[in-house]
């Protein structure tokens, strides 16, 4: 009979506590609604002793989240245990979550004690957090590095002194998944009370493993799985959530458990924590990155087009993020590129495919990424004739201006064809956007900016900046790229790049009436 895996996520105190800068409390309450919305079982909202901004976040909190059940972390100190309390006394369910160590190097390097005081400090720690729920989780810190004698010990303790749920971290990211899985496999077999408690698992990352421990700890018994989403956390991070419920899903025949996850918001969740923590997904990031679920080989897309199960083993639709198109590069074949014209509308009589495929592949070996619009262009004019007009909009001046008060003046002069624009604009949102402000009121497109992204390195005493600007245009989005050792000059020329590609597009929907 499969069995429910209690998904425990600790993206507000494990992963937040590594965060650069702190979240507030609307931030953290953002996050709390997107979990519960995901349908996380238990969200563990802080560590409310640690600061009186974590105690504020954590009482907001407990009075907004009803679906799910609020935790918070407590040393085994009756202070930290009060606090927590107090913090989430109006929640509609809560969890007190006392750690200690219990490897031999945290008890006595760390806590300059010995085992039997460790004992002791979990036992009337649990005892006294009865006085405020029921619902107590006791985390072994350092499991993986604990002696087995020891962990099965203490492990029996604490469930006679009412530990509903006793977690096994992987503190440090040490173990192997064979390790990890005969740890929890020992616990099942020598704990004789084991079965008045949940076997919790929490795994750190610091030999990529966290996931793979966590799937070996569910095989070998473990009833819950706490991570963060994107996997954020201490060091190298902590277990990826939307890996583990996907892995879940995908392998449920193997693994013979569920989640009451709603999958479909796993994306959304993703996004909403990587914008609020102000840490990018990596772009191969597993589930959530944004290349999980593209595709650039030839031999790829032409799998992927006769069957996606070809190439995916899951479909991009489960995590709510719609079907993937084809990143079209030099690597590219000729069934991506028709493919790519159907899907805007063009059938194969409209254009030559051996012609397209020749000037797609050169323009794909100079510019790497080759997007809708440049593929809708080359099929119907020459590549010498596209990259001409890719100089239809020059820059011939650009002045700018700021002062202390916050204002920029920014003046473009600007040739279209064989005409000179010019125009001045004044704004206190910042030069950069003033300087996006001024084109687009030199130009008869309603362009609006969606992305702009700045990438320094320095190298050899010498600063070179990367921009990248997207803009929507018509329901569709313009990508341009520049690099300049000066931040100015690059975001005008990506901007010009883009007015060149919408310029060059307009003419080729124009003629087919496709605008």
């Amino acid at each position: 009979m499969s069995r429910k895996i209690i998904i425990f996520d600790t993206t507000l105190r494990d992963g937040e506590q590594a965060l650069q800068v702190s979240l507030n409390s609307r931030e953290k309450l953002k996050i709390a609604l997107s979990l519960e919305k995901l349908g996380v079982d238990i969200i563990e909202v802080g560590f409310p002793v640690s600061s009186p901004g974590d105690f504020n976040s954590v009482e907001k909190i407990s009075n907004v989240i009803k679906e799910s059940r609020i935790c918070s972390l407590a040393r085994c100190i009756k202070k930290d245990i009060d606090i927590a309390a107090q913090a989430m006394s109006n929640a509609k369910n809560f969890r007190i979550h006392i750690f200690l160590g219990t490897s031999n190097l945290h008890i006595y390097s760390k806590l300059r004690k010995n085992f039997s005081e460790i004992i002791e400090m979990a036992v009337s720690s649990i005892k006294y957090t009865l006085r405020y729920t029921n619902d107590i989780e006791f985390s072994c810190e350092d499991a993986g590095r604990t002696s087995p004698d020891n962990l099965c010990k203490i492990i029996e303790k604490v469930i006679q002194a009412g530990a509903t749920t006793v977690n096994i971290p992987d503190t440090v990211g040490y173990t192997l998944p064979t390790e990890f899985s005969k740890i929890i496999s020992d616990i099942r077999l020598r704990v004789p009370n084991i079965h008045k408690s949940v076997i919790s698992v929490h795994c750190h990352d610091d030999l990529g493993l966290a996931v793979g421990n966590s799937i070996s700890a569910i095989q070998a018994g473990a009833g819950q799985v706490e991570g963060t989403i994107n996997g954020i956390g201490e060091r190298a991070g902590n277990t990826a959530l939307e890996e583990v419920i996907l892995a879940i899903k995908t392998r449920k025949k193997i693994l013979n458990v569920y989640t009451g996850i709603k999958h479909k918001e796993l994306y959304n969740t993703s996004k909403t924590v990587s914008k609020l923590c102000n840490i990018m997904v990596p772009s191969n990031k597993a589930i959530v990155g944004s290349n999980a679920f593209s595709h650039s080989s030839g031999i790829h897309q032409d799998g992927i087009l006769k069957n996606r199960k070809n190439y995916e083993i899951m479909n991009p639709e489960t995590i709510g993020l719609k079907i993937v198109q084809f990143n079209l590069t030099s690597r590219s074949g000729r069934a991506a590129i028709k493919n790519r014209m159907q899907e805007m509308g063009y059938s194969e009589s409209d254009y030559n495919i051996e012609k397209l495929y020749m000037d797609f592949i050169k323009l794909a070996d100079i510019k790497g990424k080759v997007y809708d619009y440049d593929l809708e262009a080359l099929a119907f004019i020459k590549l010498e004739k596209f990259m001409k007009l890719k100089k239809y909009f020059k820059l011939k001046n650009l002045n700018i201006n700021f002062n202390t008060l916050g204002l920029s003046t920014v003046s473009i002069q600007l040739i279209a064809g064989k005409k000179l624009h010019t125009k001045k604009t004044k704004s206190f949102n910042g030069p950069l956007y003033t300087i996006y402000k001024t084109f687009k009121q030199l130009i008869n497109f309603n362009i609006s900016l969606k992305k702009f992204k700045l990438i320094t390195k320095i190298k050899e005493n010498k600063t070179i900046t990367q921009v990248k600007t997207v803009v929507k245009y018509n329901n569709r989005f313009f990508n341009g790229i520049s690099v300049n050792k000066n931040i100015i000059k690059a975001s005008a020329k990506s901007l010009i790049n883009i007015l060149n590609d919408i310029w060059i597009s307009k003419q080729i929907r124009i003629k087919f009436n496709k605008i």
